[in-house]
């Protein structure tokens, strides 16, 4: 396993291919493996693909630190700065989707290109049901979905009895959204590809704000796809790919 001491934490990385550096950012309470293990060969075809796990998922520790979109954000730059690479395409799903929004507008230099998926950028942008707190949407994650982030984080997480510790700081950090503004984002520069599934938690009119605030950026809705299921998808290589090309 493979660590990079960021700011007094180890932060895990995995690289797999060879080329121009991809870093892969899992959603909340995911790993790399569960958020894009379907896809992670095809990617890392003609790319050199480095998935990083964020603080208090996968194999990276959770720790009495400060826990924002900011700080994690700054823990990627941490780990690009330990291989040191300058400049590094980024795809984000869900909460690593967040992390690279926060790239875009706080660490501009550092990102060549970006594929945003499945997330919002400020408040308003999810369907209401998704935050109802009777949490009983079809369009949100399987008892099944949920008893495999529990089992992941038990089996390679060196804190395993903090998940719920972890969960309540990804739902901190992310409800209410700080979010951006429009002026933020129209003044992103690096091409950016925004990416949704049509049963997505985001709902369509606003990833197409989104996308339409953001310079010359792409959108792409997957048809018949859940959150879930959009980084995973045998639809998302394709795409990706092709763009960050």
């Amino acid at each position: 396993m493979t660590y990079a001491p960021v700011k007094g934490q180890d932060i895990y990385f995995a690289e797999l291919g060879s080329g121009d550096p991809l870093v892969l950012l899992h959603g909340g309470l995911l790993t790399i493996d569960l958020t894009f293990g379907p896809v992670l060969a095809e990617l890392a075809k003609d790319r050199r693909v480095i998935g990083v796990e964020l603080q208090g998922h996968g194999h990276t520790a959770d720790a009495d630190r400060e826990f924002t979109l900011a700080d994690l954000a700054s823990d990627v730059v941490g780990v690009l700065d330990h291989l040191g690479i300058e400049r590094a395409d980024v795809f984000g799903f869900s909460l690593g989707g967040l992390v690279t929004m926060e790239l875009l507008t706080g660490h501009p230099q550092r990102v060549r290109r970006a594929v945003v998926a499945s997330a919002h950028y400020r408040e308003g942008g999810y369907r209401p049901e998704i935050q109802d707190p009777a949490q009983n949407s079809p369009l949100l994650p399987t008892a099944e979905d949920f008893a495999a982030m529990v089992t992941a984080h038990a089996d390679v997480s060196p804190t395993p009895d903090r998940f719920e510790e972890s969960a309540r700081k990804t739902q901190q950090a992310l409800f209410p959204l700080p979010g951006w503004s429009d002026e933020q984002l129209r003044a992103i520069t690096a091409p950016t590809l925004v990416v949704i599934g049509d049963h997505d938690f985001v709902r369509p009119q606003h990833a197409v704000d989104m996308q339409e605030l953001i310079p010359g950026s792409q959108l792409a809705v997957l048809p018949d796809h859940m959150h879930q299921q959009v980084p995973g998808s045998e639809l998302i290589a394709p795409i990706v790919s092709r763009f960050l090309a």
